[in-house]
């Protein structure tokens, strides 16, 4: 039993690391190439010898990377050390196991009963006189390797001594044991006695610069990792940028379906026509995504294959045939600087129709290829009667859209219709129903109400009825007597709170009940959630918007702008898809706006402008941006 599970253990090794990628068979005289990918010499000779001789380049079967072919011929590529005494020393495992295994003194590959006289390791099995010579005939077998049962016994396994280190060719009996970095090679103490003891020259030892060497290396192995990750947050990016653009395609189809109808038969044919320019511009913009993608998924599928190869040699290769493949090895892993990734183009996902009175010699609509928005509704002035403001500062929208919102200087919440006549509120008072120091106000799914009141987060319906209430912080001396809780952001099953006096961002259930944790000096008044698990916050005074995931750690962090100067973030807010919209202050009152920025921090456009100043925003049920502007409320509509 022991027997067979070695020879099973040595099949799985010669099968998974010792067999070519061309003949699939064990590698005889394995050369390297520029990949890092390794095959037979005649595999690679034959190869060549199919192509035309005025190329003096091979593909790797495997990556399809080039590699040139040296003036000496293939033979002069760098051989693979490591796999040759890896080979050689299954070879002499399987010699010896052959001993073992060898209990038949008929022959097992035929069934005349003949005694055996030899064993062939490649069929392992015993084989009579007639069947070895078959061996050595068929165009199969003859390559085979056959030991004659009288050599069995004299196999014994040679420890292999991975760890000797080289000679220097020069001087043969002297080893190498410092490295030239002036000329890039490995040297000898009688090397760096004379042809390197000049002050061009700078060695070191050894072993420090395969230390630095290896760390260099783990260095651009972690950038590589780095890049999968913005390769991965990009891929979903396209995604929803892509599922957003045929929702636009479906939306604006539609739309020109109805002005068609309106128009009735005298613009039916213009409507196709039209119709027919949306679906082309949808295609090539989807084929533009569809692009992106399969770039960004190539240049990861040859960062991986660099990687595993790289992985595989620093695990596999000792020191000094890692010195000899450092050529090969920094020219893959150039590559990583290489890395392009192909980011969203979220401007592409948007498209529209704008529409015009069709006569006969003009075109039913024109066709809008970047988003545009327009004031759609306002309502609210400066007072303090019912329906006034002397602060807007948070808003939430109800399914119905119905809107509230907090009013932190008359420290209330109110609540308007989506035309917005005044409704009812809730007033500042000492019962837990009442409020103490509202501030931002978020809405869930089924249209629970969660609003920031100073050191509590209270729970009311869509009629503004008090249903319960958590403490974020906790009632100690660090705790409850810094807490001041300001910003907040819910989505499907979570709900995020920005605490102010104590510089935290805390993620719970929606029972209250704690997820997560995390300190950051940035954490002001605003606060988004994302769907991918991204803390979105602004600090006024710092003028940035930063990005962070539920652990604290930061995805991005880059300054708001106004005019080209930076510029006071007010509020913000997260699309579906990750988009993010930020209110920004403008020093003159009348001047703010609000912008459009990706997933990613990158500005995309400007959604609204000549704001009064302002404060939270929120979406209504169907995607316009409500913004609650001090001493009114403003909704904006994408045209």
């Amino acid at each position: 039993m022991a027997e067979a599970t070695a020879q099973t253990v040595l099949d799985k090794i010669s099968q998974g690391h010792l067999e070519c990628p061309i003949c699939c068979c064990r590698f005889k005289d394995p050369k390297m190439l520029d990949c890092l990918h390794s095959f037979c010499l005649n595999c690679l000779e034959e190869i060549m010898s199919k192509q035309d001789p005025e190329i003096r380049k091979i593909t790797c079967p495997f990556c399809r990377k080039e590699t040139q072919v040296p003036d000496e011929g293939l033979q002069s590529l760098s051989s693979s050390f490591f796999l040759i005494s890896l080979a050689d020393e299954i070879n002499k495992q399987e010699q010896l196991l052959g001993e073992v295994l060898s209990t038949s003194a008929t022959c097992e590959s035929c069934e005349e009963g003949q005694e055996a006289v030899s064993r062939c390791l490649d069929c392992k099995a015993n084989i009579c006189k007639k069947c070895q010579e078959a061996h050595q005939f068929l165009k199969y077998t003859k390559g085979h390797r056959i030991i004659p049962t009288q050599d069995l016994d004299k196999l014994r396994v040679l420890p292999v001594d991975l760890t000797v280190a080289p000679k220097c060719r020069k001087h043969i009996k002297q080893p190498l044991c410092f490295y030239c970095e002036s000329c890039d090679a490995l040297i000898c103490v009688m090397c760096a006695a004379t042809e390197h003891r000049s002050a061009d020259h700078t060695y070191i030892e050894v072993s420090d610069f395969i230390r630095s060497f290896r760390e260099n290396i783990n260095d651009i192995l972690h950038k590589f990792e780095k890049s999968k990750e913005q390769f991965t947050i990009n891929k979903g990016s396209i995604k929803r940028a892509r599922k957003r653009l045929q929702k636009k395609l479906a939306q604006a189809r539609s739309d020109i379906s109805a002005q068609e109808e309106a128009e009735i038969a005298k613009i039916r044919n213009k409507a196709k026509l039209l119709t027919e320019k949306v679906d082309e511009i949808g295609q090539e913009r989807d084929s533009e995504y569809e692009k992106a993608l399969m770039h960004n998924r190539d240049q990861m599928e040859r960062a991986d294959q660099i990687v595993t190869a790289v992985n595989d040699l620093m695990r596999q290769a000792d020191d000094f045939e890692l010195l000899e493949l450092k050529p090969k090895v920094m020219h893959n892993l150039e590559f990583q600087k290489e890395l392009k990734c192909e980011s969203a183009k979220l401007d592409m996902a948007f498209i529209g129709v704008k529409y015009q009175d069709v006569v006969s010699d003009t075109d039913l609509g024109e066709i809008l290829l970047k988003e545009k928005w327009q004031l759609k509704e306002e309502f609210g002035k400066k007072g303090t009667g019912d329906g006034e403001f002397q602060r807007a500062a948070g808003v939430a929208c109800l399914n119905n859209g119905n809107v509230v919102v907090t009013d932190t200087t008359q420290k209330r919440l109110s609540l308007f219709t989506s035309q917005g006549q005044y409704k009812t509120l809730v007033l500042q008072g000492p019962d837990r129903h009442q409020l103490q120091n509202p501030w931002r106000v978020a809405v869930t799914c089924d249209d629970q109400l969660f609003v920031t009141d100073r050191k509590k987060v209270k729970v009311f319906d869509n009629e503004l009825q008090f249903v319960r209430e958590f403490t974020p912080s906790v009632d100690d001396a660090e705790g409850l007597s810094k807490s001041n809780l300001r910003g907040i952001a819910v989505d499907k099953q979570r709900v995020a709170v920005a605490d102010f006096g104590r510089k935290v961002v805390s993620v719970h259930n929606l029972d209250g009940s704690l997820i997560a944790s995390t300190s950051n000096n940035m954490v002001d008044n605003n606060l988004a959630m994302s769907n991918k698990e991204r803390l979105i916050l602004t600090n006024y005074e710092e003028k940035r918007l930063l990005c962070v995931d539920f652990e604290g750690n930061e995805v991005f962090n880059v300054m708001t702008l106004l005019n080209g100067n930076p510029a006071k973030p007010t509020g913000v807010l997260c699309d579906d898809d990750g988009s993010i919209y930020v209110a920004v202050h403008s020093d003159n009152k009348g001047d703010s706006e609000v912008h459009h920025f990706d997933a990613n921090g990158a500005f995309i456009s400007t959604v609204a402008q000549k704001l009064y100043n302002p404060l939270g925003m929120a979406f209504t049920p169907a995607g316009d941006v409500v913004v609650a502007d001090m001493h009114s409320v403003k909704i904006f509509e994408r045209m």
